[in-house]
């Protein structure tokens, strides 16, 4: 099946939607944690977090078109902090229900049964049945005029990570860690087993940790 630009146009909007969602491949699946200045918590659940460097620790989160009525990225531009937390398998039900529109006095939290938890001196909540947890600080914003969706990229200020998941290398096992990935819009992955490569080199052939 091969599909030009003309036809992808031509797809119902949410046919469309679904299609291009699922071309990126497996992505993270995180939930968003924010608060207002006025203390009301929201929660998001977001798959488009993106590595961006390591001194300092940056992320980069892509939030659809929209002002106002985007409560996580108002709560963002308005208080500069907030939370990403990996889901995982035992909670995948109640972090998709975040994705329903409830209004702005509406907690999240409260609508799915999650927990929010709070750190010294932070003022997002985290979540506290997810198993990594980070802390993020916004470092910058930027509209992109080609669509009008918002780049929010933010440095990792606080994480919280299951010992047994953090590797002697500094690297994560998000196997151990219970992490689920996500395709398209609605579609959740467990990891079945993975493969571990060595650092690649052109002198050396390929090579399985």
């Amino acid at each position: 099946m091969k599909l030009n630009a003309a036809e992808i146009a031509d797809m119902d909007s949410r046919r469309r939607a679904a299609f291009v969602n699922s071309l990126s491949g497996f992505k993270s699946a995180n939930l968003v944690g924010t608060a207002s200045s006025e203390g009301q918590t929201n929660l998001a659940i977001m798959s488009s977090t993106v590595h961006l460097g390591s001194h300092p620790p940056l992320l980069a989160l892509v939030v659809r078109p929209g002002g106002d009525e985007r409560h996580t990225l108002k709560n963002i531009l308005d208080t500069g902090v907030y939370s990403l937390n990996h889901v995982n398998a035992e909670i995948v039900e109640q972090a998709h229900q975040t994705a329903a529109r409830y209004p702005a006095q509406a907690s999240e939290f409260d609508a799915t049964g999650l927990t929010p938890l709070w750190q010294s001196g932070f003022a997002a909540p985290m979540v506290l049945e997810a198993s990594v947890k980070l802390g993020m600080q916004l470092r910058e914003h930027i509209e992109l005029k080609i669509n009008g969706t918002h780049l929010v990229i933010g440095e990792v200020v606080l994480a919280e990570v299951p010992s047994l998941a953090f590797r002697s290398d500094g690297s994560l096992d998000l196997e151990a860690a219970g992490s689920v990935a996500l395709s398209g819009l609605d579609t959740y992955h467990q990891s079945a087993g993975s493969k571990r490569m060595a650092y690649a080199k052109p002198n050396m052939p390929p090579r399985q940790l």
